[in-house]
């Protein structure tokens, strides 16, 4: 689902007159966010498409990478369903009807926690595995043809400049909202 509905973003121009209306508008800061967030919908599309292709929604293969990652890098250690929830940014209840949909399909099954027997424990089974393999392949071409309008400094650039938002909207996110007369500084 877009973030951002706009198809045609405003003109640079459009921007700066608005700003005499709204004062707290910074032009470039609002060009910057509304093309991140264009990008960032595009991107979106162009992931979904090719999970759509295999009936697979979102959400289903974000629990299925991270349990991909956790058995390829980590030895195999399944994760628990609060562990997953959080990763995934969902409630608990989201996260246990991802869960469920993806037993349902054989793609994940449920044990009991190796270390705490009252917790579960979720693993991906060899079907997971398999319906990755058929995933993964368009997936990772999408994401190339995507980035390969950069170089590999312009993509490390890229990534630099990226981390720098997500450290802002993380302090961002930890402050009460503004107030209406109240603008961000940069600094803050």
């Amino acid at each position: 689902m877009p973030l951002l509905l706009l198809k045609d973003l405003p003109r640079y121009e459009c921007l700066i007159d608005a700003a005499k209306t709204f004062p707290d508008l910074d032009p470039s800061a609002c060009e910057a966010y509304l093309y991140l967030l264009r990008t960032g919908d595009e991107a979106f599309r162009i992931t979904d498409e090719n999970l759509s292709a295999h009936h697979i929604s979102q959400g289903r293969f974000s629990v299925l990478m991270l349990l991909l990652n956790k058995s390829e890098c980590c030895g195999a250690q399944p994760r628990t369903p609060a562990e997953l929830a959080e990763l995934c940014g969902v409630t608990r209840a989201t996260m246990t009807g991802l869960i469920d949909t993806l037993e349902r399909d054989g793609l994940v099954t449920r044990e009991p926690d190796p270390v705490d027997r009252r917790m579960m424990s979720v693993k991906l089974t060899a079907r997971g595995n398999e319906r990755l393999g058929e995933v993964l392949p368009g997936h990772f071409r999408r994401m190339a043809a995507l980035m390969s309008g950069l170089t590999e400094s312009e993509r490390k650039t890229l990534v630099s400049l990226l981390l720098k938002i997500l450290d802002r909207a993380s302090a961002i996110g930890s402050r009460p909202p503004f107030a209406p007369s109240e603008s961000a500084s940069p600094a803050a």
